[in-house]
């Protein structure tokens, strides 16, 4: 069971905790976690490209000229790929990029993207995260006490709009409820942290 420190907000050791290995002490599996970062990105494009091929622009009816004695290479029509105007060869077509993954999966996948932001010491755990008022000078504030430079995703145990709309308009942060976290988002931040209340809510659930 890892131990691990857990500080205040004025970066300030106030303690330790354990965490559970069900969650935060799995075997590593890189495949699951790139499946889930895939399928994260797969859901978030449009699929609507779209090109006409031949068949679908307009005109090119009649063969340009006839097939012999003319000393220009055979034609048939003016919309073929070669020609200005002319259709896409293999033109790009709507279509659905995102794929499934069953709960196991994502779980396996969640579990191993946590366990790796511990054994790469990614992980700091929060005693509270409390603002007084929305300003952004006061989270960032919190980073520098915490020595936090980089992409940095901050785990909540609850929507605190202080701390959500502070935080926001610093680019490399973003916030999270426990009940948002996703695979992507603990992969793509080179710091993690989670409150207590967070800790103990994420281990309920994916324990």
């Amino acid at each position: 069971m890892a131990n691990v420190s857990v500080y205040n907000m004025e970066g300030k050791e106030v303690g330790k905790i354990d965490l559970n290995d069900a969650v935060f002490g799995v075997t590593v599996n890189e495949h699951l976690v790139h499946m889930a970062v895939v399928q994260f990105l797969d859901d978030r494009r449009q699929g609507t490209q779209k090109a006409k091929t031949r068949s679908e622009v307009s005109g090119g009816g009649r063969k340009p000229w006839r097939q012999k004695g003319t000393g220009h290479a055979r034609q048939g029509s003016t919309r073929s790929p070669q020609w200005t105007g002319g259709g896409t060869v293999f033109a790009p077509t709507p279509r659905d990029y995102s794929f499934k993954m069953n709960k196991k999966e994502k779980r396996a996948a969640l579990q191993s993207a946590l366990t790796d932001s511990v054994n790469e010491n990614k992980l700091i755990v929060l005693d509270d995260l409390k603002l007084d008022d929305i300003k952004t000078k006061d989270f960032a504030k919190v980073l520098e006490n915490l020595k936090i430079s980089g992409k940095a995703l901050f785990v909540l145990g609850d929507n605190d709009k202080n701390v959500v709309c502070s935080a926001r308009n610093i680019p490399a942060v973003k916030t999270a409820q426990t009940s948002e976290l996703n695979v992507y988002d603990v992969v793509n931040a080179k710091t993690l942290v989670i409150t207590k209340d967070a800790v103990v809510k994420i281990e309920e659930v994916y324990a």
